[in-house]
């Protein structure tokens, strides 16, 4: 029996091949990105709560009202933009599901997707699943800074959509506003969507703002802004976040949405409407993972790895060159297996795999783990 694949070049993801090497080897795992510590106690006691009070069967599909109703006042206040929880909001089960959605209700085959490289790894398959294709803009290290002139180029008359991600998993670089209005200029009397993939929005560092799609009316009109509970709240396996768009992409998002997983968690969807009302719950987030992105960087001072400028996220790269020439997926293999540090290969995120000796730790850890890390690699 003959099975064609969809999706031939892919395997087991680099996440999975090193957080089983982790495991294996006993090593401390800083490259999947999910924090070590647990979310807020009062979090997961609302939770229990509606639970409890018999929030157990399926949500709306769109989500709960009421968290519909505090994500918009939360997105005005933030980014100005006046929002209707009704046509413009809809809770997703996770931010990944929400991006396979707004990919899969818009590009059909032979559709042009734009990526920007290096990118969070779902883009690529989700395009190729429902038959579009993507081209590839490449980022060069280590400033990864967008020409949006060389993008300009690359757009023709079968591209649909451009993907962009601030803060940026992996480089932790952010977009600012003149990328934003660039950007904007740049679609003028075109049919061209963005998705905007804005799940790290609040951690972001040394006092910059986000630049959010929302702020920017003419460049809201065109896209699908993805977002994410499970980064806000330190719980990424409970796979909750948010789609925000015009109500004319929403209707469409929606018709995919309600036949991929008809509704999210309804429990947790209850709970994060409740916990939603003290805004002191996200608004501190910045100061706290700046904290953990210097006292990691405080303990990597010993090692000769050279740190590449971390604006956002909670991810941290580091150029090895000085170390070695090794490939960086061998040289992350030898870190796990050797030094106890499991680390990602930047390579991993870009479609041609290129290879800049660059490899990307996850600082989402508690600062004794991060300084257990340091005194690891400071041996290497």
């Amino acid at each position: 029996m003959t099975i064609p694949s969809k999706l031939p070049n892919v395997g087991t993801t680099i996440f999975t091949v090193m957080s089983g090497l982790a495991n294996q080897h006993g090593a401390i795992n800083l490259s999947q990105g999910f924090p070590n510590f647990n979310p807020s106690e009062r979090l997961q006691r609302l939770v229990f709560e509606h639970m409890q009070r018999g929030d157990n069967q399926y949500a709306p599909m769109p989500g709960v009202p009421l968290l519909r109703e505090r994500i918009a006042e939360k997105m005005t206040r933030l980014y100005g933009q006046p929002l209707s929880p009704d046509t413009e909001i809809t809770v997703t089960a996770g931010g990944t599901q929400a991006i396979f959605c707004a990919i899969a209700a818009f590009v059909g085959p032979g559709d042009e997707i734009i990526l920007i490289e290096p990118c969070y790894d779902s883009y690529r398959p989700s395009v190729e699943t429902v038959g579009g294709k993507v081209v590839a803009y490449p980022l060069s290290a280590p400033e990864y800074r967008i020409d949006w002139t060389a993008v300009g180029r690359l757009i023709s008359p079968r591209t649909r959509m451009i993907c962009i991600n601030t803060p940026n998993n992996p480089t932790g670089t952010l977009l600012r506003e003149s990328d934003m209005l660039a950007l904007s200029n740049l679609l003028k009397n075109t049919d061209v969507l963005v998705l905007s993939d804005e799940v790290y929005e609040h951690l972001i560092f040394d006092g910059e703002p986000h630049a959010s799609a929302l702020r920017y009316p003419d460049l809201y009109a065109r896209s699908l802004c993805i977002y994410s509970f499970g980064k806000t709240y330190h719980n990424t396996g409970w796979k909750t976040g948010y789609c925000i768009a015009p109500p004319e992409l929403t209707r469409e998002f929606r018709k995919v949405h309600q036949f991929n997983v008809f509704s999210g968690n309804h429990p947790m969807q209850a709970a994060f409407a409740d916990f939603m009302a003290d805004p002191s719950e996200y608004t501190g987030l910045p100061e706290f993972y700046q904290k953990k992105r210097d006292a990691f960087q405080q303990a990597m001072a010993g090692t000769r790895f050279r740190p590449v400028h971390c604006s956002g996220t909670y991810f941290q790269l580091y150029d090895y060159s000085a170390i070695s020439n090794e490939p960086d997926l061998d040289f992350c293999k030898r870190l796990t297996i050797e030094f106890g540090v499991a680390a990602i290969p930047v390579s991993s995120f870009f479609s041609d795999r290129r290879d800049d000796k660059v490899i990307r730790f996850c600082f989402a850890k508690t600062e004794d783990l991060l300084e257990q890390a340091g005194e690891r690699l400071r041996k290497v």
